[in-house]
């Protein structure tokens, strides 16, 4: 039998799997907080590993790698700059947000979560906090088909266009009747496939490149600045790779997976879990490339002829069919667990902060939940639509969304948590601030412009929201009183 066949075994093993979670998370959603945000009972290790899963996609197994293979280890200080942001966000976001967020009206969605804060009248703060994801949002799930797409091309063959169906069939399926429980349960399946890739593959290479040190000697041989983190580095190139961990405070789709776990309580230990597992994911990747460099060079009539596949290609080499067709589904799950998440938060913006603001219509939590579906489906079909052409635009406007949501939503969120003299209009201002700054500044080339837009758009975001607070402030007792409980209910719950 062809090798082939074994690893669409595996595929489709995988998939039955994720459509199996999918049909036992209906069963256990019956209203529109099971849909959105799993009823808020998710336990320390699902929240750890979903929130990782749906960070990471198919970056942590192609992107960097793939940029480690060609540049070095100057290219590790995006990882070292994600670490840092990840962890901080555990820390100073994670828990506050989980207290917040259950003393704010039970708030479950980001933008819902500002309106009850700041108790916004004009419902201004929540409709533009929704058309800044559901727009973002939209592109990102095409960007990810289009990866699904080309991952089914260069693994078997088929075509793009079939790729692309069967990759938005099965994650649509499972988000749209699962919601936030299917995507979280899948995410924890998901995020376990990645971690344990990134560790069996980097273990079996060095055997097979001679162990650690013939492997990182042959990696000098090739390059001897391959090993250095600073050579080849600028000044605005690092503080750019590092700001990368700015984007944490801002997306979305990770920290909503703060406001639904079980407790305040577990969140240390889903700190713990979740930093360990990306460590050690971050690590293996890092490995992965070295000792793809190794590897390629001991063996010259093997040629890889897109550095970014330097993961998948390893797999195929060092493993039975079998296995590596589960390698194989490792990479797909880093591509759809950050779909669905993209999905159902795109999903409750588009019903808790547009729909049910903007016609204010009063209806039972089913007829939500199937509207909830039903956007699901509908955001889905038109990623589907932009990503039939590959359109570079897509991808390019996907290469500056994670600036886009951190500088957007990363100070405000902070502010918000920390400050209880910010008001609706400081955060209003605030994100649109920071979005037409990445926007704008990503527009522009050379000199300071080289800087990662997420910089300026996240200081200038925080600049303006502290002086249009303060220059709009008024007291409101409703608001200290939240504010006051919020801390009170986090060191009672700690």
């Amino acid at each position: 039998m062809s090798n082939e066949f074994y690893q669409a075994i595996s595929i489709t093993i995988y998939m039955a799997g994720m459509l199996l979670i999918g049909w036992y998370s209906y069963r256990k959603t019956s209203n529109l907080t099971d849909y959105m945000l799993g009823g808020r009972s998710l336990g320390p290790a699902v929240t750890a590993l979903s929130a990782g899963a749906a960070d990471m996609s198919g970056w942590l197994l192609m992107g960097l790698p793939g940029a480690i293979y060609v540049n070095g280890m100057v290219d590790a200080w995006i990882a070292i700059g994600l670490t840092i942001g990840a962890y901080l966000n555990w820390v100073l976001v994670a828990p506050r947000l989980r207290s917040y967020t259950q003393v704010a009206n039970d708030s479950i969605t980001i933008p819902g979560y500002l309106e009850n804060r700041f108790k916004d009248q004009t419902k201004l703060l929540r409709i533009v906090s929704g058309l800044v994801i559901l727009v973002f949002f939209t592109f990102y799930v095409s960007s990810g088909m289009v990866s699904g797409g080309v991952f089914f091309q260069s693994s078997f063959g088929v075509s793009y266009h079939t790729g692309l169906l069967i990759v938005s069939a099965v994650v649509v399926a499972y988000t749209l009747f699962g919601g936030f429980l299917a995507v979280s349960y899948t995410d924890f399946i998901q995020g376990l496939m990645m971690l344990l890739a990134l560790i069996f593959v980097p273990i079996i290479g060095v055997f097979a490149t001679g162990g650690p040190s013939e492997t990182f000697e042959t990696v000098r041989l090739v390059n001897p600045n391959f090993l250095d983190l600073l050579k080849g580095a600028s000044f605005i190139g690092v503080v750019s790779a590092m700001a990368w961990g700015l984007g944490y405070f801002g997306q979305p789709h990770i920290i909503v997976r703060f406001m639904a776990i079980t407790t305040v309580k577990e969140i240390k230990s889903a700190r713990r879990i979740g930093m360990t597992w990306m460590i050690f994911s971050l690590l293996g990747t890092i490995l992965t490339a070295m000792i793809g460099i190794a590897y390629f060079k001991k063996n010259p009539e093997l040629t890889l002829s897109n550095p970014e596949a330097v993961f998948i290609e390893l797999g195929q080499y060092l493993f039975h069919p079998i296995i590596a067709g589960f390698l194989l589904a490792a990479v797909l799950a880093a591509i759809m667990s950050t779909i669905s998440s993209q999905l159902i938060v795109t999903s409750s913006a588009l019903i808790e902060d547009l729909y049910k603001v903007l016609l204010k219509k009063e209806a039972t939590d089913k007829h939500y939940v199937l509207l909830g579906r039903l956007a699901v489906l509908t955001v889905a079909v038109v990623a589907l639509l932009l990503a039939l052409d590959q359109d570079n635009t897509i991808l390019s406007l996907v290469a500056y969304a994670w600036a886009g949501f951190g500088a957007s939503f990363g100070p405000v969120i902070i502010l918000s948590l920390f400050w209880k003299k910010m008001t609706n209009w400081g955060a209003i201002s605030g994100i649109i601030t920071g979005a037409i700054t990445v926007i704008l500044w990503k527009q522009a080339e050379g000199g300071i412009f080289d800087l990662y837009e997420i910089v300026p758009g996240f200081l200038l975001n925080a600049i303006v929201a502290i002086i249009v607070s303060i220059l709009t402030f008024k007291q409101n007792d409703q608001i200290e009183k939240e504010f006051n409980e919020s801390i009170a209910l986090l060191k009672e719950e700690k």
